[in-house]
């Protein structure tokens, strides 16, 4: 008679008291987390695969200007000289930078410390080649970064939402297209983003000073009794 197999084993096995199989939902979660990883890694290997060669060189050099988060200061700077609101849009965006990459470098990369992809296994063609980083995959600190700077500004200036949401997703995007990064690694970097910049909006809402609440409620009281009694015409 030969010796049981591991799934005769387990199928001797006594169940607990309460009819359920012992590590059930440890076992679940280790399934569900090796799907989520093989739809990663395909996703990954699609993008490598696609033939691209209009895109490459603009999305390796939009990767590499995002390094250090240099688009997002630029555009900072000049917002601070365009007045008062579009100062204070780029002071929340900065604050927020701040934010995502202490967040992203100094918590999430040094908890998760997955492996940066296999480039050359994925044949990730070298024109869409940048500089491998040496830190951790996860998350993305170049999306991180990007996300909150655009969130936050866009919060204090809502006409620049759009176009910095979309310049923020491009640099995500660029991020799996030079192949340092797994998609996963660029969505939770985008969930990190948004998380960043509240995080540093209800700050900066936090230590606002005395005189610019009393100045904002004063405005509003103003116009309160201007409304009511326009309204109170109207009927």
């Amino acid at each position: 008679m030969t010796d049981p197999t591991t799934t005769d084993a387990d199928a001797l096995r006594p169940l607990p008291a309460d009819g359920k199989p012992s590590g059930g939902p440890r076992r679940l979660l280790r399934a569900v987390m090796g799907d989520l990883r093989a739809v990663d890694g395909a996703l990954y290997a699609a993008v490598a695969a696609t033939p691209t060669p209009t895109l490459d060189r603009t999305l390796r050099h939009l990767s590499h200007a995002a390094d250090h988060s240099k688009i997002s200061f630029g555009i900072a700077a000049a917002l601070a000289l365009g007045g008062k609101r579009p100062r204070r849009a780029a002071f929340a965006g900065v604050g927020a930078i701040a934010v995502a990459s202490a967040s992203a470098n100094l918590l999430g990369k040094r908890l998760v410390r997955r492996a940066r992809p296999d480039r050359e296994a994925a044949r990730v063609t070298v024109d869409r080649h940048v500089p491998m980083p040496t830190s951790a995959s996860f998350p993305s600190g170049h999306t991180a970064s990007a996300v909150a700077f655009a969130t936050a500004v866009g919060v204090v200036l809502p006409p620049a939402a759009v176009p910095l949401g979309a310049l923020a997703s491009a640099v995500g995007y660029s991020r799996i297209h030079t192949g340092v990064h797994y998609p996963g690694d660029v969505a939770a970097g985008a969930v990190l983003g948004i998380a960043s910049a509240a995080a540093a909006l209800a700050a900066a809402a936090a230590t606002a000073t005395p005189s610019e609440r009393t100045q904002a409620l004063l405005a509003a009281a103003r116009s309160w009794p201007r409304i009511s009694i326009d309204t109170a015409l109207r009927r």
